[in-house]
């Protein structure tokens, strides 16, 4: 099957969390023997933002650890015929522009064969609800959503059941514990400051119980305004700068737990979300932590995976516990693969993915009255071998 998907940017994973996950899926995507093609638009401002901090070098830790995935870049108007010629599955990230959302559905509608898929991993349909809803996805086959609270908003619009739930997840070929266990000290955590929506909370869960345990902080991520570094500071915590995310679980395997701590809208207006660094440290073997947020679809064993807070307070006793207790942190470390292994890996995703695409096209066959072995056959049957 060729499958190509129109994302931001594959090559940056600055401030674009959806450059994790993506990763990771394309390359199980392409080890299962399906061809895969990354577009991204020239100028993309994650990259664009990358190349000014940190300049070429800055790619060289996602060129090191993903050598198999490459992008092209398109212009504002580019030969979107040409690009998913051939395409049997064409993916729609959110971050693209309306226009590019509008042309490939007008494709699809003009009799395109490809399956035409909305990919949403954002509160955008929540927060904004009205920018979302002026894409144009009449012709759209589907919407996969990175969580059940999402997909309902989608089927209040009318999608009903082709707004499919499909979670991210670790990248296990890259993400997992040290072959060598080293040292561990202090308390890491990999976040970008944004807008300011998740501030109050940081202070409470994060920077005040690592100050009063006195177990030392480092703080990786960008868009921190001078303030925001002062803050920082003023808890005895240091500021490190962006961290390419291919470089994350070594920066795990270096400290002794990590902290999640979502922001408002994951808690408030879409429940039952997480971020995608929840898979990302429990597949790197580093003790969890995290503030509220209800996990209502059961995707983790809450105390089992890792540790809850309910407040500040409670934050503070759970880290003093976690660092008094050898013993508590190797158990969560194993129970938090467990569950990554069993259920939340990119190779998961991956054939998620294929299952999503053989209803769809099986539900496309019916109405043609094409036999659903035929369906099933070519749409997991690998047509040809590439990169992405």
């Amino acid at each position: 099957m060729k499958i190509v998907y129109f994302t931001h940017s594959l090559a940056s994973c600055w401030n674009h969390g959806n450059a994790h996950f993506l990763r990771g899926v394309l390359r199980e995507l392409i080890a299962l023997g399906h061809e895969v093609q990354a577009y991204e638009p020239e100028g993309a401002w994650s990259l664009a933002n990358l190349l000014e901090d940190h300049g070429p070098e800055g790619l060289d830790a996602y060129r090191d650890a993903y050598p198999e995935l490459r992008s092209e870049s398109y212009g504002e108007r580019g030969d979107l015929a040409r690009m998913v010629d051939g395409a049997d599955l064409v993916i729609v990230h959110e971050w693209s522009e309306p226009d590019l959302v509008a042309r490939l559905g007008k494709l699809r509608a003009q009799g395109a064969p490809f399956l035409l898929l909305f990919h949403d991993t954002h509160h955008r349909a929540v927060s904004e609800p009205e920018a979302m809803r002026a894409y144009d996805l009449s012709a759209y086959d589907g919407v996969l959503a990175f969580g059940e609270a999402l997909a309902e908003v989608y089927r209040g619009w009318g999608w009903g059941d082709r707004a499919f739930v499909w979670h991210e997840a670790a990248d296990l070929r890259h993400f997992h514990p040290p072959a060598v266990e080293r040292e561990r000290q202090g308390l890491v955590w990999i976040g970008n400051w944004g807008e300011g929506e998740r501030t109050k909370e940081l202070k409470e869960f994060l920077f005040r119980p690592a100050r009063e345990t006195g177990i030392g902080l480092d703080v990786y991520g960008v868009r921190y305004h001078e303030t925001a570094k002062a803050t920082v500071r003023r808890y005895g915590g240091r500021y490190h700068g962006w961290l390419p995310n291919a470089a994350a679980p070594d920066v795990f395997a270096r400290h002794l737990a990590t902290i999640h701590v979502p922001r408002r809208f994951y808690t408030r207006l879409l429940p039952g979300i997480p971020t995608i660094r929840i898979f990302e440290a429990l597949a790197s073997g580093i003790p969890l932590l995290c503030a509220p947020w209800d996990d209502a679809e059961g995707l983790f064993r809450a105390g089992t995976d890792y540790l809850t807070a309910s407040d500040g307070a409670d934050m503070t006793r759970q880290l003093e516990r976690l660092q008094a207790d050898p013993d508590l942190r190797v158990s969560l470390v194993r129970h938090g693969l467990e569950t990554i292994r069993a259920r939340h890996s990119c190779a998961h995703r991956a054939e998620e993915l294929l299952a999503i695409v053989t209803r769809l096209r099986s539900s496309r066959a019916k109405s043609r009255g094409v036999p659903t072995e035929a369906v099933h056959h070519a749409s997991t049957e690998p047509e040809l071998r590439s990169v992405a």
